[in-house]
């Protein structure tokens, strides 16, 4: 059993994970029910009876905010919303960031089953939000050959639904990236020469 299976078993719902780790990641920030629809990738009644009780029980406070939003004709809108934040004061919320923020929710076998039909994959590590390492510039590094973009970012998005907040990712085809270890460029050594951890590694590289 995975570490998303066990909380789910804990806390009711996997929707309701998902939301506690998008509020307690981004404590600053107010979200309305649209927002938190996609940002989790759930239903809009899941969404509703999920935030309906962390609402209840002080875990987020309802917020009046301004959203901008971007129209197709290059325009951007501003309108008043009601949404939700995270309330500071939850009695229970330092516990919960030691345990929903800091856990490792994901198994290197899990990593490796996602990310297989993305490409030949010669290489992929965790950095960032997966190894608690909050300065790293990358959370994911895959290098690879025949990488499909597309199935690439559906697998990022899903992560970020399962995480809780937005992933910063690199991914190289294998001749680009060799060239650029060779030529010490800076984003990959600063990948490589911080903490990481190595899930895919067909290079032995250091």
């Amino acid at each position: 059993m995975n570490s998303i299976d066990t909380l789910e078993r804990i806390f009711g719902s996997v929707a309701k994970v998902k939301i506690m780790r998008l509020f307690l990641f981004n404590p600053n920030t107010s979200f309305d029910s649209k927002d938190v629809k996609g940002r989790v990738n759930t239903n809009s009644q899941a969404v509703r009876r999920e935030m309906a009780l962390l609402e209840k029980i002080g875990m987020v406070k309802k917020k009046h905010y301004t959203k901008t939003a971007a129209l197709r004709n290059g325009k951007v809108t501003k309108h008043k919303v009601q949404g939700w934040i995270l309330n500071r004061r939850f009695k229970y919320l330092k516990p919960l960031q030691s345990f929903l923020v800091d856990m490792h929710l994901f198994t290197p076998e899990d990593v490796t089953e996602r990310f297989k039909k993305v490409g030949k994959i010669k290489l992929l590590l965790v950095s960032g939000v997966f190894i608690q390492e909050w300065e790293s510039r990358v959370d994911i590094l895959i290098v690879g050959d025949k990488l499909k973009t597309g199935v690439l970012k559906n697998v990022m998005k899903n992560l970020e639904s399962e995480v809780g907040k937005e992933l910063t990712y690199a991914s190289f085809e294998t001749d680009d990236f060799l060239y650029r270890v060779q030529m010490f460029d800076k984003l990959v050594r600063d990948v490589l020469d911080f903490p990481h951890e190595k899930i895919v590694d067909k290079f032995n590289i250091s």
